[in-house]
Order: C-alpha cells, then sequence, then structure tokens
C-alpha cells in the first residue's frame, strides 16, 4: 500500500490512543445514576390507519415509569431538518414500518421490551406503495397531502433534441442503484439528563449539534438556551445521524419522568428506522459526433426517498448538478423526481446523490467509447473541463485543473497496469479486467443554503492555546485535522493545544459536519483568526516583559524572542498575569464559499477523483474479486495525511461493498435483511491488499480556499471503475447493482467464455 504524502509530523491522531485501547467512551456507553432505559414501538405495517392505541396493560408492568404517544408531545409533533414532516409519533397514520407509535420507559431494557409487548395498537391496513413506479401512477394513493412527489430538479442548456439528431453514436441506458446501509459502528443511541431547572443535557450521535437543538426546541417547546446538545465522540455516522433519530424520545421520557433516560437502537431497530441511501433508477441518452465530442445527453432520475422528506431534495439537487460530471456538454436536458413510497426513509448518505448519478454517467462514456471505437481514456480528454470553464450548472466557480490532472494520472495507472497483465499468465478458469473511472464533487451545501461557520481562538486559564469549533467528531479525523492546522498555523506545540468541539454550551456555530466542508471551514477559519490573536498575545507579552512586538513569536510553550533559545514567558505564565485582565480571545463567522451567480444548490468548490481497479471475474462462480484499487485524489494541499489517507481507503471500501454485495432489499415496505448476517458488508477478505493513493496537492493560482474536504471523494468513482474492470474481463454491462453473480454466469454462458473439454 503506498500513499504519495508521508505523514510529516509523525503524530498519532488526538483520540487515536484511547480509541485503540478501549478507553475512549462513546455516547451510548455514558450511564448516570438513577437511569432509565427507553424502548421505541414501530409501526406493524409500512401502510395503515391507527384505528386505536391502548397503553394501559404497558403502563401496569412493574418496573414501568412511563409509557408516551403523541399526546405527551409538548410542542410540535413533527421532525425534519429542512421539511419537518415525520411525527415523532404517529397519531392517525403510519406510513413505513420505522414510524413510532410510542415509547417506554423502564427500570431495565429487558422490561422495556415486554412493555412494548403489551401496547395495544389497532390498525386498518392500507395499500402499499414500494416502488416509485406505483406512486407516481394516477391512481396511487396519496401518502401526504403534497402528493407523492417530494421533490423536482431540472437542469436544460441548449437544444437536446436537435442536438441527437446531428450526432454520429446515441447510447441509452437505464441504470438501477439499490438502497444501502450506513453500517456505522454505534447504532442510534445515547443519553438524555434532565436537571432540575428544567433544562436538559442531550447526549447523543449527530453530525449538527445546533440543528438538533432547534429541531428539540420544536418539539419541546422549550427556548433553545435550555437544551444542550454533546455530540462527540460518535462511532461513525457518514450522513445517517445527520437527521434526529433517538433524540425526541429520550427528551420527553427524561422530561416526564424528571430522570436520565438512555435510548440505543439494536442492529434491527436502526435497520428499521435508520436512513438508508437513495435508491434511484437513472435513465441517460447521450450522444456523440464521429471524432468523439460529446454534444448531447439527456438524464432521467427518479429516486425512492421512502415515506419523509428529510434531505431528499437536497440529495436530488446534487444528482442533478453532477449528472454530465467533469465534462463539457454544450446540450442537456436534465429532470430529477424524488418520490415518496412506503419504503424506509431514504436521506443523507456520503456521496449525497453522487454516486449513483456518476455510476450512470461513467458508464454512459465508457459505452459511448466502444461503440465509437475510441480509447476510454482519449474520449474523456476530448470532453474533459478545462480549468476556468463554468460548472455543471452553468455558475461560476473556482477555477481548477483538478479534472485534467486525475485524468492524466489515471491513465498513467492504467497503462502501467495493462503492461502487468501481459505478463502475468492466463487462467482458463479466471479472467483479469482493468477498469477506470472520473468523479467531481462539489463541497459545502451550495448556493441559496445556510452554510455558515464560527471559531473560537483563545489562551484560556490553564495556560493552553484552546480553540473551539461547532463540529463533531464523527470518527472522520477532525481532531487531527484541527491539531494540525493549529500547530502549523499559530506555531505552538501539541501538549499547548486544547481542542473543543461537540457541545453546543461551549462551542461557536459552525454548521454541520457534512458535506466534506469540515478540513475546508477549520482552514479557514484560522487563515482568519491566527494574526488577530498572534497579535493579541504579543502585545500583551510586550507590555509585561518591555520587549518590542515585533521581536515576539509563538512558538512552542510559550511565546519566544526571535532567534532566541528559550520561551521567554510560557502559555502558563501567561495565563496567570492574565487573571484580572480582559481575556486573549477572538471569534469568526463567514460563510462557506458560494458561487456569486443565483443558482440554488449549485456549488462553488469542487474535489476531483479517478479510480484505476484490477478485478478477477471467477467464471465458475460468477464472483468478482478487486485486486488491486488506486485512487488519485484532487482536492489541494493534504493537512493530516494518515487521516487523509483513511478517508479515501476507507470512503473506497464502503463504495466496493455498495458495489458487489450491499442491498438494504425490501420488499412490500418490509425491510428483507435486517441484520449484519445477511446484509453482508465488506470484511478485510474483500480489500485489495494493494490500495493506494495519490494526492494532487496544488491549487490553480491565485486560488485562497485553502485544502479541500475529502470525506465524500473517495466513494464515488470505485462503482463505475469495478463495473468497467467486468466489461473488461467478460465483454458484459452490467447496469443494476449490486454486482449479480448469476448475472455474470449468464453473461460467461452467453459469450461461451468457458470451454470444458
Amino acid at each position: 500500500m503506498k500513499f504519495n504524502v508521508s505523514e510529516r509530523e509523525g503524530r498519532v491522531r488526538p483520540d487515536g490512543m484511547a480509541k485503540v485501547t478501549g478507553d475512549l467512551k462513546y455516547l451510548t456507553d455514558l450511564a448516570f445514576p438513577n437511569m432509565l432505559h427507553g424502548k421505541i414501538l414501530r409501526s406493524s405495517y409500512p401502510h395503515a390507519n391507527i384505528v386505536s392505541i391502548k397503553t394501559e396493560r404497558a403502563e401496569q408492568l412493574p418496573g414501568v415509569a412511563v409509557v408516551i404517544t403523541h399526546k405527551d408531545v409538548p410542542g410540535m409533533n413533527r421532525f425534519g431538518i429542512i421539511f419537518p414532516d415525520q411525527p415523532v409519533f404517529c397519531e392517525d397514520k403510519v406510513r413505513y414500518v420505522g414510524d413510532a407509535i410510542a415509547a417506554v420507559a423502564a427500570e431495565s431494557e429487558a422490561i422495556a421490551y415486554e412493555a412494548l409487548a403489551l401496547i395495544e395498537v389497532v390498525y386498518e391496513e392500507l395499500p402499499v406503495i414500494d416502488d416509485p413506479k406505483k406512486a407516481l401512477a394516477k391512481d396511487a394513493p396519496k401518502l401526504h397531502l403534497s402528493g407523492n412527489i417530494l421533490h423536482r430538479a431540472t437542469f436544460k442548456n441548449g437544444d437536446v433534441s436537435k442536438a441527437f439528431d446531428d450526432c454520429f453514436t446515441v447510447v441509452e441506458e437505464t441504470y438501477e442503484l439499490p438502497r444501502q446501509m450506513h453500517a456505522y459502528l454505534e447504532t442510534e443511541g445515547g443519553v438524555i439528563v434532565p436537571k432540575e431547572d428544567g433544562s436538559i443535557t442531550v447526549y447523543a450521535g449527530t453530525q449538527h449539534g445546533f440543528k438538533d437543538r432547534f429541531q428539540l426546541a420544536r418539539i419541546l417547546a422549550k427556548p433553545e438556551h435550555e437544551i444542550r446538545i454533546i455530540s462527540s465522540p460518535m462511532g461513525g455516522s457518514f450522513g445517517g445521524k445527520d437527521e434526529l433519530n433517538i433524540q425526541p424520545y429520550g427528551a420527553i421520557l427524561a422530561l416526564v419522568t424528571g430522570r436520565p433516560v438512555k435510548v440505543h437502537h439494536t442492529r434491527k431497530e436502526s435497520v428499521w428506522a435508520g436512513l438508508k441511501r437513495h435508491p434511484m433508477r437513472i435513465t441517460m441518452k447521450t450522444g456523440a459526433s464521429k471524432t468523439g465530442k460529446i454534444v448531447a445527453h439527456e438524464v432521467q432520475i427518479i429516486a425512492d426517498t421512502g415515506a419523509y422528506a428529510t434531505l431528499g431534495p437536497a440529495v436530488l439537487d446534487f444528482a442533478v448538478e453532477h449528472a454530465s460530471g467533469p465534462y463539457i456538454i454544450p446540450n442537456i436536458d436534465i429532470e430529477g423526481l424524488s418520490v415518496f413510497t412506503n419504503n424506509g426513509v431514504s436521506g443523507e448518505f456520503r456521496g449525497f446523490g453522487g454516486n449513483q448519478i456518476t455510476f450512470a454517467l461513467e458508464g454512459q462514456i465508457n459505452r459511448l467509447a466502444e461503440a465509437l471505437g475510441i480509447d476510454p481514456i482519449e474520449l474523456r480528454r476530448k470532453n474533459i473541463r478545462k480549468a476556468t470553464d463554468k460548472g455543471p450548472l452553468g455558475q461560476r466557480i473556482a477555477p481548477s485543473n483538478g479534472a485534467l490532472e486525475v485524468l492524466e494520472s489515471i491513465n498513467t495507472l492504467c497503462m502501467k497496469q495493462k503492461e502487468k497483465q501481459k505478463q502475468e499468465p492466463c487462467s482458463k478458469w479466471k479472467r483479469k479486467g482493468t477498469g477506470m473511472a472520473l468523479a467531481m464533487h462539489g463541497g459545502g451545501l451550495g448556493f441559496g443554503r445556510l452554510d455558515s461557520t464560527g471559531g473560537r481562538l483563545a489562551l484560556n486559564h490553564e495556560g493552553k492555546i484552546e480553540i473551539a469549533f461547532g463540529f463533531e467528531e464523527c470518527g472522520q479525523g477532525l481532531l487531527a485535522v484541527i491539531e494540525n492546522i493549529v500547530i502549523k498555523e499559530i506555531g505552538c506545540s501539541q501538549n499547548d493545544l486544547k481542542i473543543v468541539i461537540g457541545d453546543t454550551a461551549l462551542v461557536p456555530v459552525s454548521g454541520s459536519s457534512t458535506a466534506s466542508r469540515g478540513t475546508s471551514m477549520v482552514w479557514q477559519s484560522v487563515q482568519r483568526m491566527k494574526e488577530p490573536f498572534t497579535q493579541k498575545i504579543c502585545k500583551r507579552v510586550s507590555q509585561l516583559l518591555s520587549i518590542p512586538e515585533n521581536e515576539l513569536i509563538l512558538g512552542e510553550n510559550g511565546l519566544w524572542r526571535v532567534n532566541g533559545k528559550h520561551p521567554c514567558m510560557t502559555y502558563k505564565q501567561l495565563a496567570q498575569e492574565m487573571k484580572d485582565g480582559s481575556p486573549l480571545v477572538v471569534y469568526t463567522n463567514f460563510h462557506f464559499p458560494t458561487t456569486p451567480d443565483a443558482v440554488i444548490g449549485g456549488h462553488y468548490l469542487y474535489t476531483f477523483g479517478g479510480v484505476k481497479v484490477e478485478v478477477e471475474v471467477d467464471l465458475l462462480t460468477g464472483k468478482v474479486k478487486v485486486t488491486d484499487l488506486d485512487h488519485v485524489i484532487a482536492a489541494g494541499p493534504v493537512i493530516s495525511p494518515n487521516g487523509y489517507r483513511g478517508q479515501i481507503e476507507g470512503g473506497g471500501v464502503m463504495s466496493l461493498g455498495y458495489t458487489l454485495m450491499e442491498e438494504a432489499k425490501m420488499e412490500g415496505g418490509r425491510y428483507v435483511t435486517e441484520n449484519f448476517d445477511t446484509y453482508l458488508i465488506p470484511s478485510i477478505a474483500d480489500i485489495p491488499f494493494h490500495t493506494n493513493v495519490q494526492a494532487i496537492e496544488a491549487l490553480y493560482k491565485d486560488d485562497s480556499h485553502g485544502p479541500r474536504g475529502v470525506g465524500e471523494i473517495g466513494t464515488i468513482a470505485i462503482t463505475p471503475a469495478i463495473v468497467n474492470a467486468i466489461h473488461d474481463a467478460t465483454g458484459h454491462w452490467v447496469r443494476h447493482l449490486p454486482v449479480s453473480s448469476e448475472e455474470i454466469l449468464e453473461a460467461v454462458e452467453v459469450r461461451r467464455m468457458l470451454e470444458w473439454t
């Protein structure tokens, strides 16, 4: 395994030791005196009217503290990060099997489960809409008052119809993408602790503590300052904990009982109620000239958003925006629909719609190349965006040559792989293939969406340089990023630093830990704060020691005189001197860089990624194994090399699973797979030993926006690259995920790839 960027400082990430030794406590590990255990009764049906709810038998069970329903919600009985359309507790109708009917707080988890079984709910079953096609039928029952279409997104440019008439070659295909589980280590859960003054502290995993606080304030009919969210550390999220999950139930139970309440989903409960990646059906029609210039592109996207909205509209907008990817296509017509069904709720997931649309787009590019008889790399080279081209929605974006740089690096890797394959002996029963794909990914929330951040840099009373952000540590390595940036920019040491995140009572509002924005926002915040902070400290020490300010610099353990051999005043000494004076603190608040053009959801900062894979296809079993995996990523300077590599490699493995094995299948509105015994995710045996990452760190001239986040870009080009490699090995194009062994075997049979003599 290789990475072209070394761990320059050789530092262990701040939370690394505690994690590998098991000392670190996740939020679901917490326990408090007199704590109750909460459990939630979910719907027995994917679609039904509620005739009655009777809780008396459950309330009388010894050890049960309280049973609550919709009648016990103090404020608004709805939540949703953008559209609050999901009931905390259903009043008269259920729309999917994850809908909550009631909740119990009891002395033990076992008693809570027993109480759930005693709650009597009478349902009147309704027709189940388990496919977007059914939802779009004229006679389909309306799942919401507004109908079954959550959101429609379009983008048009040029004259597509005329352009297709002039094309030399046109390819058309429909791609089907599955529902995927986030499969985080720590399922949804936490502890809610009430206080005598009526306030509460919520210890629960989330990617946006302040947004949770806002939503809970509406549900609980409380002012936000009475709700404290402590959200770090958590055992993974990948977008799945961006929305409220257990927080409303635990909060109401805690307020009603006056006791701490822990709610922690089992894996089965997490499957039923948790968010999933949007299943999509994408039809693309793409046309090119004889020379390989792509001139027309028509796209239709139907996304199954499930029963409620969450961030379904934004996911669809993102897919529409990235439907042309890193290519310049003059005539384009894209339409997307996000459709309500009685399936599980689809929402935020690493890649945010980019994974689905890029699978289809890159599939089209490769099919075009085959139809035209042009090398796939050369076809991309003819159509790749230039550094100063406008964005995919016609908006102005930050100039970047990342697309071409990634393409050329991937080309070099592919040529080396082909040479290597020529020298390897052929197998009668196995075939090897090489594939590649490109990806373009917008960072931040996009134009027109609230996307501000805030930071605080101070010398605290302990003599530590304290930096605070309203971000969360989800396992992505943000603590290491913050540490590396501050040490480099301020000049202090690891021991001089204190990082404060994930606690709404202690940090400034910084926006969500999503959309590959964390690293960028931290870097930009520190750029804004470092000079005023340094000036404040140097001025104070200058006054205390009568040393000119311009002769002082911040360094390890304190302030140094230029060319000095030791600190002239330590940070601790300065903190002691400051006890009766004004604090040394600076703040910043600004918005994520956005395009100046009024294109709703349009992004400004993009990262680019490329993947080269080698696969081995077993002609006897139809199994596909990825044997080599190379990433090339253009995302600006690398801040935390180990973290960067971990994000790219980890994202690659997640998408390997998405491509070859993962599907949260539903039948009749019910999950077929409810645990990891049947929902398979990659193990160490499935991961290629040869997994390499190449970072392109250079930014375009005069680019002052610094490093981009890489939490998502490593997940996106994997799938089309693997499918391209399968085609290279077998001649068969896969259009439905996950790749089916039966489909591969059928292709082997049709192509008579096996000789039994």
